[in-house]
């Protein structure tokens, strides 16, 4: 009967070794597999982006490699008139630089203030109110922020200057600043929540204000996540491109005034791709191989700044 009883003990213990043994081959594989879908998902995308990126170059450079084109000329041109062979675009960098540091210089502070009172000043009630609405703004599409730009702004800008049209480079700035708002308003809103409650804390115990806690205690802390909104919302500005060209004129003259009616590099670019062949869809490739290279550098600049004040 012992006997008999041992036999079945370890009958069972063979058993479940190997239950356990499949069970434990079974999750190896939904591992390995689970492993080799991220792996693929990551190749994926740089291989994506890395095409994008040869081919945009490949086909800008294509001028200047093969057809004798000159790049400075290209650069610091200042006539854009294809059906005479001139292709400058250096009026579309100045007013695309412009309105981008226009929309900067008016969105960040609107921005960093709207984001310090949402999550610092702000009631609840009142703060879950202006949230979901920072939220909204960031969903709307662009090309609605160009039609309300359109109807509201130009005629504001026309009325006011006693212009004959008010689509202008002040247009554009003010409608990227309002379109950058979001990004910088949720991002610095995130950072700002994410400081330590004993920074907050120790600044109030030694004496200090609730205001003289938020700009020298609070912002200072959280100013790389304020940068990285900085950064995300330079990028939608210079990449701009529906929303500029119902507001922007599209005149390639190079701005002497924020009242001159512009072409920024995006706008020029989707303006002509539609229609255009040969040099001068190449000379369009060279103007986007310009327009990436910018938000290139710009990033590198500020991602430097991020780094620096996380140190």
């Amino acid at each position: 009967m012992l006997a008999k009883s041992e036999a079945i003990n370890i009958g069972t213990k063979k058993h479940e070794h190997r239950e356990s043994k499949s069970e434990n081959k079974f999750k190896y594989t939904v591992d390995r597999i689970t492993k080799n879908i991220f792996m693929i998902s990551s190749w994926v995308s740089v291989i994506s982006l890395l095409s994008i990126i040869a081919f945009v170059f490949y086909k800008g450079l294509t001028p200047f490699v093969f057809k004798g084109y000159s790049f400075t000329d290209f650069l610091f041109g200042s006539e854009w008139l294809p059906s005479a062979d001139k292709f400058g675009i250096s009026s579309m960098i100045v007013t695309s630089i412009i309105s981008t540091i226009g929309a900067l210089v008016i969105g960040t502070p609107i921005g960093v203030l709207t984001a310090v009172f949402i999550s610092e000043v702000a009631p609840k009630r009142i703060s879950k109110i202006i949230s979901p609405a920072v939220e909204v703004l960031a969903g709307i599409p662009s090309v609605l922020y160009g039609v309300f730009g359109l109807a509201v702004v130009v005629p504001a800008i026309q009325d006011t200057f006693n212009m004959p049209k008010g689509q202008s480079l002040l247009a554009i700035i003010i409608i990227l600043s309002i379109m950058m708002l979001p990004t910088i308003i949720s991002i610095s809103e995130t950072a700002i929540k994410s400081v330590p409650q004993a920074y907050k804390e120790g600044s109030l115990a030694l004496g200090a204000s609730k205001i003289e806690t938020i700009f020298k205690v609070i912002i200072p802390a959280a100013k790389s996540g304020i940068l990285a909104a900085v950064v995300l919302g330079v990028g939608r500005a210079l990449g701009e491109t529906m929303a500029v060209i119902l507001v922007a004129g599209n005149s390639p003259m190079m701005p002497t005034s924020l009242l001159d009616s512009v072409r920024p590099l995006t706008t020029n670019i989707a303006l002509e791709m539609g229609y255009s062949f040969g040099t001068h869809q190449e000379m369009l490739f060279a103007t986007g191989v310009v327009l990436f290279s910018f938000i290139l550098i710009l990033n590198l600049i500020l991602n430097k700044l991020s780094n620096k004040a996380v140190k």
